[in-house]
């Protein structure tokens, strides 16, 4: 790759919500960026063309991120298309909320496959592909800090993400690849509006000093930084919040 080279990046998850945001803001940026999705093509068809009608360059592979072959095949894809991998954003996850001593262990089963083992398939592959000067984001949740009930699976799925995020980041010595996490607060997304009463939203905007909730834009600047000018941060995550804690 040469500086007038574009860089590129694999965003997970990259059909709707905040990976979309990230996948936009980074193309905006100059990124070549290949969306993933699981089972949304319609949707990532929409994020392609905004991005090529904004003037940047992405297309989209499905594939299921816990499923070894099927990442390594979507890392195959970037490199065919595009000539390689220079930042991969891992957003892709599910939330099922429940108090623990309700919560169906199938859906425990769900987030783990998901939510801890995907993150291990996509960062494994990122770890052997990623060129020099490259950076690995994860994605985590600000739900382990702020310890909301009902959020037991969900934020013990993702303090397994943080664990791999500062491990992998020491694993990497001597490739020029940095690895952090972003751990979003509550954010305006479809999925975190869908089903909640507006006091409820209210009161979760007000508990940040902003007095508003985040949105996908919010996170993705932070991404941006961190797949971007931000060299020397490294085995981090970063809590885009707003100072909810």
């Amino acid at each position: 790759m040469t500086e007038s080279t574009p860089r590129v990046a694999i965003v997970t998850g990259g059909s709707g919500g905040i990976g979309r945001a990230v996948a936009e803001r980074l193309a905006a940026d100059g990124t070549t960026v290949l969306v993933h999705y699981a089972g949304s093509p319609g949707r990532a068809d929409e994020a392609v063309d905004a991005i090529v009608a904004a003037g940047g360059t992405a297309s989209a592979v499905r594939a299921d991120v816990a499923d070894e072959n099927e990442v390594a095949a979507l890392f195959d894809e970037a490199e065919r298309r595009y000539g390689g991998v220079d930042v991969v954003v891992h957003t892709a996850g599910i939330m099922l909320l429940s108090p623990l001593t309700e919560l169906d262990l199938d859906d425990l089963d769900r987030m783990h496959r998901t939510n801890i083992r995907g993150t291990f398939v996509v960062d494994r592959e990122a770890a052997r592909r990623v060129r020099r000067g490259g950076a690995i984001i994860n994605f985590s949740t600000s739900v382990t800090k702020i310890a909301l009930p009902a959020y037991t699976a969900y934020a013990a799925s993702k303090g397994a993400v943080d664990a791999m995020t500062l491990i992998l980041a020491r694993e990497l010595r001597g490739r020029d690849v940095t690895v952090n996490a972003v751990a979003p607060g509550p954010t305006a997304t479809p999925l975190f509006l869908e089903g909640k009463e507006q006091s409820v939203i209210d009161h979760m905007a007000s508990m940040t000093p902003l007095e508003r909730l985040g949105t996908p834009a919010d996170i993705a600047e932070a991404v941006a930084f961190l797949a971007g000018p931000a060299r020397w941060v490294n085995g981090q995550v970063l809590y885009a919040n707003g100072a909810i804690i």
